[in-house]
């Protein structure tokens, strides 16, 4: 067996404690039983949420690692030791979650079926037709869709940059978005 694990399976469990100390109004968290009670519980945790063991790991001890550095924050009167360390794992795998979202965005492997001669003239109509769509468009419609599509924008920042309400601003694309298919129609 290997003797790491041998070691750590054979602490025994303890109850996580919160100690502080007297010495005047600081407060200290007994990080040594709280990590002893619940490691397992939160590499249990983290492993459900992620499906990953070996990133379970990582992200476990990286949970570790933030509530060591962020101990002095703990205010046991908003919950127990033991919360508020689940809520720095929660975090911690959260994390992890969306690097791995941005990460399979970005790495997207090309499509199994090379598109073939008749599907990149059909492509190059569409583009064609688009771009005449939007040049017939008024220009702040043409804004708008540009602000959304190519910029990536969501409605709340279309507003802050319109200087108008969320609501406007995202009544304001769907017409401009329903003008585009009108046009796009028409030049089919």
């Amino acid at each position: 067996m290997d003797p790491v694990l041998a070691r750590s399976t054979e602490v025994p469990p303890r109850p996580v404690t919160v100690d502080f100390t007297s010495a005047g109004s600081a407060r200290r968290l007994d990080f040594d039983a709280l990590y002893r009670g619940a490691r397992d519980d939160v590499f249990a945790y983290v492993a459900t949420l992620l499906h990953d063991r070996a990133a379970a790991e990582d992200v476990t001890a990286l949970a570790f690692e933030r509530a060591y550095r962020r101990q002095r924050t703990f205010q046991p009167e908003r919950g127990s030791a033991r919360a508020w360390l689940f809520g720095i794992a929660r975090n911690a795998a959260l994390d992890e979650l969306r690097r791995r979202k941005r990460a399979a965005t970005m790495e997207t492997e090309p499509a199994a079926d090379a598109p073939g001669p008749d599907d990149e003239a059909e492509r190059a109509l569409r583009r064609a037709a688009l771009r005449v769509a939007l040049a017939g468009l008024a220009p702040r419609d043409r804004e708008l869709i540009a602000l959304k599509f190519h910029a990536g924008l969501d409605n709340a920042e279309l507003a802050a940059v319109l200087g108008c309400s969320t609501t406007n601003a995202g009544t304001r694309l769907h017409r401009a978005v329903e003008k585009l298919r009108k046009a796009m129609t028409e030049h089919a």
